[in-house]
């Protein structure tokens, strides 16, 4: 046994507990010497989680999936458009800007998660249903285009695999638990606009070529709608950061109860709004400048490259620096643009699995999908939604194998959830927005409408691809809806039907008096549970037990949940009452996304004396990446309070 004295003050317990992000139930008692053992539940009137994410960090989260299109977009558009191609990737940045506009309004609207499913479930469950599944389509095709797309960059044989395997890899990492990507996102897409800066300088002097070059559009005006609609792929990304306003800081003088996010939301749209107009359009119209250009099958040619198409930047800087610097300085900057956007690519790849995992452990704690979604492993991941977020973009790499191909599936999801979130937002009477934001929103809405619709028509893998995800989840939906119905058809079953005794009162006189009490936050019914109750029947003091199920997402059925409903709690109450034959164990329960805060909380909230944590079992790297619990109580817990870990 190691005690370990608490060095640092925390905080006015009174207003730590009024930034709580999780909920509690216990069954103290008022007093300590009431004989009734009467439940008492603490239960916050709204659940939040932690408001930390900066505007330098969401433009991170937002260039990390915005900022990766131009890596594939140049190419995409030379390939259907020849030397005409600026002007579709013109229309495309107008859109791309049209559409960042509108969503620095939702974002104003919504700081507590402007995204497709959050925004319209108010109006229509149903609609926010699709919209939803939209929105899984275009993470499922997100992730396997920035993976494919990063080996390409790179030049590797047989980039389909590698881009299997990358994301195999990513999906195992995500199994042990959500990190905080901001910060990561932010030290890899800084060294990427360092080099699109420099790329953008260099390709400077050859505008003037690029224009003599520049062609106009040929064709019908169907015939280019239809190439426009086939490279609209710059929009992802704004639905992550809408759905991401929920974390972000709150603007000065705001609060959790009246929130405001536009100091953090609209800088973060606006800059990378501006980065990704500005350079995609300079570098669409600098790849006129690149002489003997041509299309064959679908791809693009060069004087003695082929197929450039899908890595149309690292070409460009070889060719454009190679003329400044020499060709060994020009194959060196041409290495560097692949690895910094290979990094950014397979970034990007993280975050649509990251996404894919919350939307669907989202729904399925708002009873859309089947209650597996929601099953959490040890690390508070859901097991099934990262083995879907996984399996499925995997699947895709390995069978589309082409860039176009999954072009083709990519843009129907996207733009049919930023076309749900526009229209239900524009004709929404109830929300304050001005005449004209409403007007330019439900012209944008027109705009995204009628493209989903060329989608569908032209696109039959894309209409396939949508309709497949759609059906399978409206098909999960409608199993879930019969479920609950025969769940709450059937009569509740008590806790003593589900084999957990309540515990027994404790008589007065054996009371401990008031104050006096340890705390004890157990994982299994181990040796720190048998010392615990030695100490408490030593000492003679009262002994609570309690188990955290941390998670990283809270939903209103978390507040009203028991550790009755818990298996892996509701075993080691039963086994501590089992091993407490002289003593009353008293049990709390939390579901929370930080298991420190909620110690500290608890234990100041019940006025323990101790608090006994037992020694981590993990290892060096998973404290690194999951953190140190001990080490997190030990800074934020009173003074009063002596922390003993048992060892």
């Amino acid at each position: 046994m190691a005690p370990a004295r608490q060095l640092t003050s925390s905080a006015s317990l009174k207003s730590k507990g009024s930034r709580r992000t999780d909920s509690w139930q216990s069954e103290a008692p008022r007093r300590a010497s009431d004989a009734s053992f009467e439940s008492k539940e603490l239960i916050p009137t709204n659940v939040k989680r932690p408001r930390n994410v900066d505007w330098k960090r969401a433009a991170a989260i937002l260039y990390g999936d915005w900022g990766t299109s131009k890596a594939y977009v140049i190419g995409l558009a030379f390939a259907v458009a020849g030397y005409s191609s600026f002007w579709l990737i013109a229309a495309m940045c107008v859109l791309t800007a049209l559409v960042g506009i509108n969503y620095m309004i939702i974002c104003r609207l919504y700081p507590d998660g402007g995204g497709v499913y959050a925004a319209v479930r108010h109006r229509s469950e149903v609609i926010s249903i699709v919209g939803a599944f939209l929105l899984i389509a275009d993470y499922l095709v997100t992730a396997a285009i920035s993976a494919l797309s990063a080996f390409q960059y790179l030049g590797v044989p047989h980039p389909e695999k590698f881009a299997a395997i990358s994301i195999l890899v990513i999906g195992l990492l995500n199994l042990l638990g959500p990190k905080q990507t901001g910060g990561l996102a932010f030290l890899v897409s800084v060294p990427t606009a360092l080099v699109v800066v420099i790329l953008g300088l260099f390709c400077l002097p050859h505008l003037g070529e690029a224009f003599a070059h520049l062609q106009p559009l040929h064709g019908t005006f169907g015939h280019n709608w239809a190439a426009f609609v086939g490279i609209v792929l710059a929009l992802s990304g704004v639905e992550a950061i809408a759905n991401a306003t929920g974390v972000m800081k709150l603007d000065p003088g705001s609060t959790d109860a009246q929130p405001c996010v536009i100091k953090t939301s609209t800088p973060a749209i606006l800059w990378v709004m501006i980065e990704v107009c500005v350079f995609t359009a300079l570098f669409g119209l600098a790849a006129h400048a690149l002489n003997g250009l041509q299309v064959v099958n679908g791809d693009v040619n060069a004087p003695g490259a082929e197929g450039v198409r899908d890595y149309m930047l690292r070409y460009m800087g070889q060719i454009f620096v190679s003329g400044a610097g020499g060709p060994a300085f020009g194959h060196f900057f041409g290495v560097v643009v692949s690895i910094v956007f290979a990094f950014l690519l397979l970034s990007a790849s993280n975050t649509a699995i990251v996404d894919l995992i919350m939307i669907q452990f989202l729904m399925g704690r708002d009873r859309e999908l089947p209650a597996i979604f929601q099953r959490l492993n040890k690390w508070g991941v859901p097991n099934l939604a990262a083995v879907v977020a996984t399996i499925v973009p995997m699947t895709l790499v390995i069978f589309v194998k082409d860039m176009a191909g999954l072009a083709d599936l990519y843009a129907v999801g996207v733009v049919g959830a930023i076309a749900t979130n526009l229209g239900a937002t524009s004709t929404d009477r109830k929300l304050s927005i001005k005449t004209s934001e409403r007007t330019l929103m439900f012209v944008t809405f027109l705009v995204m409408a009628a493209i989903e619709m060329s989608l569908l028509i032209d696109k039959p893998n894309a209409r396939y691809f949508a309709v497949t995800i759609l059906a399978v989840g409206l098909i999960l939906r409608g199993l879930v809806q019969e479920r609950r119905m025969k769940k709450e058809a059937a009569p509740a079953l008590s806790p003593r039907q589900l084999g957990v005794e309540v515990a027994r009162p404790m008589s007065k006189a054996s009371a401990p008096s008031e104050g006096e009490g340890i705390l004890c936050a157990v994982r299994s019914a181990g040796r720190t549970l048998d010392f615990a109750v030695r100490e408490a029947a030593k000492t003679g003091a009262r002994l609570y037990l309690l188990f955290v199920r941390e998670q990283p997402f809270m939903t209103e059925e978390d507040v009203r949940r028991k550790w009755q409903q818990d298996p892996e709690a509701s075993t080691i109450f039963a086994e501590a009452k089992r091993k407490a034959e002289n003593i009353t164990p008293l049990f709390c329960y939390a579901v929370s996304p930080s298991a420190a805060e909620t110690i500290v909380d608890v234990a100041a909230t019940l006025g323990a004396s101790r608090v006994i944590l037992g020694a981590p079992q993990r290892s060096a790297l998973m404290n690194l990446l999951r953190g140190n619990v001990i080490r997190e109580v030990s800074n934020s817990l009173p003074e009063e309070i002596d922390l003993l870990v048992y060892a």
